[in-house]
């Protein structure tokens, strides 16, 4: 029974639910701009270059038993049962990869400059008349001796 009562309190601790509601929101986050990747940024780019398809980018390593190559699409090289190297969809990967971590770098650089410690208040001043640091509340310079506003 006290093993369930321990597993019940890490449960509830605080650092464990951010972290799941992290993971969900990382999780919907990840699918959004995988669907920009594939559905807003690789097309126009594909058709600059000459109408690539770039998720159809790839090289056939082995012909697939139920049908001989070459093959169309990514789809129909798979369905029989091709070896393939999907070098589209490692493209469209990589571009999510560098959307996700700079819109990351961007939220923890925000939310650094939210945190940001304040200054520490001064301690000392500066004395007019020989610049030395004295102390705030000096009313006389220790090192020149003359008076201080």
């Amino acid at each position: 029974m006290k093993f369930f009562e321990e597993f019940k309190a890490f449960l509830l601790r605080g650092n464990v639910i951010d972290l799941a509601i992290g993971m969900v929101v990382g999780t919907a986050f990840s699918n959004m701009v995988k669907s920009l990747v594939d559905n807003i940024i690789m097309p126009p780019i594909g058709l600059l270059i000459g109408g690539v398809d770039f998720s159809n980018l790839f090289i056939t390593l082995r012909h697939g038993p139920k049908a001989p190559g070459p093959y169309e699409t990514l789809g129909a090289a798979q369905a029989a049962g091709a070896v393939t190297l999907n070098i589209g969809l490692f493209v469209n990967t990589l571009i999510s990869l560098v959307i996700i971590g700079f819109a990351i770098f961007m939220l923890v650089k925000a939310i650094n400059k939210l945190h940001k410690a304040p200054a520490p208040k001064a301690t000392t001043k500066q004395c007019p008349e020989c610049c030395t640091q004295i102390p705030i509340a000096a009313k006389r310079c220790p090192n020149c001796t003359s008076e201080l506003n």
